[in-house]
């Protein structure tokens, strides 16, 4: 039940609004303007293996055959990873009643379900997170299994999967260090009692043929992985701190990934019974920003002493995890900031709530079944509401600039001019349109080097040639939609000064009459 929940209460955030540039920038590895930090060359064929320096292309490949079949519309892009949050809704269940039980299992089952950070960072996936969750709790399960019933294969492909969660995103060694350091805490005399030689060839075995890409590429680019990712900066942890609580609580993304500030626009009315029926939801619940993970988290330490044996190993445990796994997004320079890191996290803080909780409901005799089913309703109904509220925003004021559904009439748009090349002159733009598109637009970057404080000489040079660059269009957001503020002012400036001037194409707008791009070329003046 919990896992239809949540596939049903994802479906309808799916169209609502537009797509971020990072949702989207998997499709570099295949779709032209290809890109990307690595690929080799097996004979004549061109094997992407990483994305960034520390973003590999296990997505890629994954929706290679999908975009193929289906095409690049939403459902295509979201439902997959939304499917991701819902195996990995049934890997947590089936691993919490390895360690703690039924009963712990269903409570954090249930929980994860309603929490809607994350169901909303899983079906939306900028992070990304869906295929970070997924092999993190498959790889666990299977070492968990190991641990239980010393099965060697479920040891290699545990290790494995773990290997492929560092491929496909190097952070992952944040929670894999996490897990690591808590085993060594919690299990000291368990992981020597099963360690043997045999045994430790074939985890390692599993995890680097599981990370063989991420080491293929830095053993050919000087570890530039682990040289080039993490700078200490211990500056903000106060905000950092808050940023982790806002995730627990639920109502991290308001006001960041929908528009709701905007003054000027007319709210959409509801469309269909789903909209009307969160609309009238979380209208006679007062419209809820905060669900109670964060209540039942406090709750749950406090009634972590009455917790025994496994259960409460288990808490400890997952405490240590999470203290050294959030300790080192927060030294780390633009890391730990944003939902997108603290999600990583999840489902540590379910774990905890559903093994203390259980473990109190047996300590507390005939209340114990009553009290929890109150206290765990009112926490689920809680993260409901939200999700209903985050629901109710989505469609009535669309998404926030980096969100904008303006990309949808911008690709329809491009589709119908006859155009040299196209120089997107800001972040969020190139990478969107090259998905929405599926590679069919002569796609270039347009902001470098215009974007940087003072053009050196030989900064000129690839300006004036894209300036004059016969039958070139250019794409920029408008002022309120700016990510690099000023820079299509710089360019169109430069052009001037040089003999060009702009001459505006189109102006478009989202669906609720924000003006979002503008289309222009550059001609000579007269």
């Amino acid at each position: 039940m919990a896992c239809l929940y949540f596939l049903l209460a994802g479906l309808p955030f799916l169209s609502n609004i537009g797509v971020e540039n990072d949702e989207t920038i998997f499709a570099m590895a295949f779709l032209k303007p290809t890109g990307g930090a690595y690929a080799i060359r097996i004979g004549h064929s061109h094997i992407p293996l990483m994305i960034m320096s520390y973003i590999g292309t296990l997505k890629a490949w994954l929706y290679r055959p999908i975009l193929r079949m289906f095409g690049t519309g939403m459902l295509a892009l979201r439902v997959p990873m939304l499917l991701a949050g819902v195996a990995s809704l049934w890997l947590f269940f089936l691993l919490l009643r390895r360690v703690a039980g039924e009963r712990a299992a269903i409570i954090g089952c249930t929980l994860l379900a309603a929490d809607a950070t994350y169901l909303l960072t899983v079906c939306f996936d900028w992070g990304p997170v869906a295929l970070q969750h997924l092999l993190l709790l498959g790889g666990t399960l299977l070492v968990v299994r190991f641990c239980q019933h010393q099965n060697h294969r479920t040891l290699f492909w545990g290790f494995f999967l773990l290997g492929l969660a560092i491929w496909d995103k190097a952070l992952a060694v944040w929670m894999l260090s996490g897990l690591g350091v808590a085993s060594a805490v919690v299990f000291p005399r368990l992981i020597l009692r099963l360690l043997t030689r045999r045994r430790m060839a074939l985890a390692v075995a599993g995890f680097l043929l599981g990370a063989l890409p991420l080491l293929v590429f830095n053993e050919k680019n000087h570890w530039a992985t682990f040289r080039g990712t993490f700078h200490k900066d211990t500056s903000d942890l106060p905000g950092k701190a808050r940023m982790l609580m806002n995730t627990a609580k639920g109502g991290g993304l308001f006001g960041w990934m929908f528009d709701e500030d905007w003054q000027t626009t007319v709210p959409h009315p509801a469309k269909g019974w789903a909209q009307e029926f969160s609309a009238d939801i979380s209208s006679l619940a007062g419209h809820p920003r905060r669900h109670l993970l964060f209540y039942g988290f406090l709750l749950a330490l406090a009634l972590a002493p009455l917790a025994r044996g496994d259960a409460l190993r288990a808490i400890v445990f997952a405490l240590v995890a999470m203290a050294v796994a959030w300790i080192q997004m927060a030294i780390t320079a633009n890391a730990g900031g944003s939902v997108h890191h603290t999600i990583l996290l999840w489902p540590l803080p379910q774990l905890i709530v559903a093994v203390s909780f259980a473990a109190a409901s047996r300590r507390l005799g005939r209340i114990g079944i009553p009290a929890l089913a109150v206290v765990g309703a009112t926490m689920v109904i809680a993260g409901v509401l939200v999700t209903a509220e985050y629901q109710y925003v989505s469609f009535r004021y669309g998404g926030s600039p980096v969100w904008t559904d303006a990309i949808f009439g911008l690709r329809d748009y491009m589709r119908g001019v006859h155009t040299g090349n196209i120089y997107c002159v800001d972040w969020g733009i190139l990478d969107s349109l090259r998905l929405l598109s599926h590679g069919t637009l002569p796609l270039l970057v347009g902001d470098d080097p215009i974007s940087k404080p003072e053009l050196t000489p030989a900064d000129r040079a690839p300006v004036e040639r894209m300036v004059t660059d016969p039958g070139a269009v250019f794409i920029a957001h408008t002022k309120d939609f700016e990510n690099f503020h000023e820079v299509n002012n710089k360019l169109v400036k430069f052009a001037s000064d040089i003999g060009y001037q702009r001459e505006m194409m189109a102006v478009i707008p989202d669906t609720y009459g924000r003006p979002a791009y503008e289309v222009y070329r550059f001609v000579a003046k007269n």
